[in-house]
């Protein structure tokens, strides 16, 4: 009998030992402010979750003796047992030596020594970590108008990226102006289709040039160049060979990141070909891989619905792996590309820029492109992740809701994730005898040395399936008046100008725009020329929707370029450009600069109140 007692009550305390509980609480700091993002963790295990933004989490244990790790960057981290406790509340301290050092700036940091004045125009300055809106963007000087005697020619990259403006739709529905450094004009306007021909040829792709008068500037004109990628259909594609790169760090948990990445790998992994491979890896405290390549659809959803949040940020390590993923199963004559799906928001170990950057430029030597897709709010580190895809041969997009994740990685999946070509830079040289003066609207990070054009070392944008790229030039017409646009120079005392003979052919000449390219599998570029005479015809609709969408980023922008631009200038334009044909995302835009004109209507009556 009393042995029977004892192996009931063995069983007993066995069952309550690894009986399982839901343990819930709050992660404050010593003030009793909230942390949002803390990890906290089963220690030995996977197992995790993060506080929300009241710093509440909750948390289901196996076993009533585990301990809990309760970390959060520039705290010191707690371990406490579970012991059948529901219930428990974690106060973290501050590690002092290093807060006491370091201000958290946009997105990364700086010594305090090192930060003097006020903040950049268009950063989003954090004060500590914990902040719930720590957001970092680049401060965008803008493009100023270059005299053509001074500066005939003109260079800079491509940029298919689309990031900007599907955050500042996010930006703008969340009821907020964006800040001027969220708005890249450029790709305000690319992240639209336009009505541009298929290439010819064999060409990768096709241009097409435009000039119309200036809708915010009477005396100016508009010049616009479209490039149209050729077309390959879905089944055409090369196969690929992608590495889904996830941050699962504790800063992921919120519905707008991790579940939204899960959802939106899901949608990709539903539409994988046989001859399509799939490897994961996650980062968060370290790097692991947690599926192998693979084509096997249930496996790779099987692997991306167990994914949980929870760890600080360890995204060079991670970035390490998943490059050496992608080459242990590189494809000759395949798409071979790592996509990286986080907030940006990187914090533990190789996590400078310098650091990253130069990472991801050895790597891409390799022949592995780099998607970088953006997601969730409040951190999101725009300028990093801009930054990364920009020395990755990649794109660089965010993703907002389901209905984004959608058009990126399924209705321009080749424009996404399969390039047609690469390092295409551009460069115009403009008719001093029609151009007084030009600037280009957007391009400001993408800007080249003249000497760049010829020089096949340089890195430039590429080019996938499909997509298009539209620039934009507002020029002053010679002999009109330019007021101060301009400025003066005195003569130079040493050289003197010669009038170089001009041929008459060119006299209808308003500029002569050059492309380099090189195809994806090769390392010298090819070259593809075309004029653009001066006419006054009547705009596009691909000029007048283009026009529209760079007035309405300066209006964002509240640029000194903006001229007449106002909100009734830009509804009119898009309405102009806008028919049955038109698709979903242009109509969209229409609401959007109405909300963008009730909040700005908005503000300036607070100012004045």
């Amino acid at each position: 009998m009393k042995t029977l007692l004892s192996l009931l009550l063995l069983c007993t305390a066995t069952l309550l030992l690894n009986a399982q509980s839901t343990v819930t609480g709050k992660v404050t700091d010593e003030k009793g402010a909230a942390l949002q993002g803390a990890s906290i963790r089963v220690k030995g295990t996977n197992k995790g979750t993060a506080s929300d933004v009241n710093g509440f989490y909750s948390l289901q244990v196996q076993n009533n003796n585990a301990t809990l790790i309760f970390a959060f960057v520039g705290f010191e981290s707690q371990e406490i047992k579970v012991q059948g406790k529901t219930v428990i509340n974690v106060t973290l301290k501050p590690v002092t030596a290093s807060l006491n050092e370091v201000v958290v700036i946009g997105y990364g940091t700086v010594s305090k020594r090192a930060l003097t004045g006020s903040v950049a125009a268009g950063s989003t300055f954090s004060g500590l970590r914990n902040d719930a809106d720590r957001e970092g963007y680049d401060n965008i000087k803008e493009n100023e108008f270059q005299k053509v005697t001074d500066h005939p020619l003109s260079t800079f990259s491509i940029d298919v990226d689309a990031a900007s403006y599907s955050n500042v739709r996010r930006l703008i529905n969340e009821g907020k102006l964006p800040t001027p450094g969220a708005v890249r004009i450029e790709e305000m306007i690319n992240y639209f289709s336009y009505n541009y021909p298929q290439p010819a040829n064999d060409k990768p792709f096709s241009i097409t040039t435009e000039s119309s008068p200036c809708p915010w500037n009477k005396d100016h004109q508009l010049v616009m160049i479209g490039m149209q990628g050729k077309k390959i259909d879905f089944d055409q594609l090369p196969p690929s060979n992608l590495v889904f790169l996830i941050d699962v760090s504790g800063s992921m948990w919120a519905k707008d990141k991790l579940p939204l990445v899960k959802s939106s790998l899901s949608l990709l992994a539903d539409q994988l070909r046989p001859q399509d491979k799939i490897a994961i890896v996650v980062y968060a405290g370290s790097a692991g891989l947690v599926l192998p390549s693979t084509n096997d659809k249930y496996k790779i959803k099987e692997a991306i619905n167990a994914l949980e949040a929870g760890g600080s940020t360890a995204g060079g390590a991670g970035i390490k792996l998943a490059y050496e993923t992608a080459l242990q199963n590189f494809m000759e004559d395949g798409n071979n590309r790592v996509v990286l799906c986080t907030d940006g928001d990187f914090n533990v170990g190789a996590s400078s820029d310098d650091e990253l950057e130069n990472l991801i430029e050895k790597k891409r030597a390799s022949g592995v492109y780099l998607t970088v897709l953006g997601f969730g709010t409040g951190n999101y580190q725009d300028a990093k992740m801009q930054k990364l895809a920009d020395k990755g041969n990649g794109n660089h997009a965010y993703i907002d809701n389901i209905n984004e994740a959608k058009k990126v990685l399924i209705s321009e999946y080749g424009g996404t994730l399969s390039a047609i070509a690469k390092d295409v830079k551009l460069q115009v040289e403009f008719n001093p005898a029609k151009v007084k003066g030009y600037r280009l609207i957007g391009y400001e990070n993408r800007m080249l040395a003249k000497e760049d054009f010829n020089n096949d070392k340089k890195d430039a944008g590429d080019m996938g399936s499909n997509h298009t790229v539209t620039a934009l030039y507002e020029i002053i017409p010679f002999g009109a008046d330019d007021g101060d646009e301009l400025g003066t120079v005195d003569p130079l005392r040493y050289q003197s100008k010669k009038t170089k003979k001009r041929s008459a052919s060119f006299a209808s000449e308003l500029m002569f725009v050059k492309i380099r390219y090189k195809e994806p599998d090769e390392d010298i570029s090819n070259l593809m020329e075309v004029s653009v005479k001066a006419n006054s015809r009547v705009a596009s609709n691909n000029m007048r929707f283009a026009s529209a969408v760079a007035a309405f980023g300066m209006m964002l922008r509240n640029s000194a370029f903006k001229g007449d631009s106002n909100y009734k200038l830009v509804t009119s334009l898009a309405t102009g450009s806008i028919d049955n044909s038109s698709d979903a995302y242009k109509k969209e835009f229409l609401e959007l600069v109405k909300k963008a004109e009730h909040l700005d209507a908005t503000a300036k009556v607070d100012v004045e109140e």
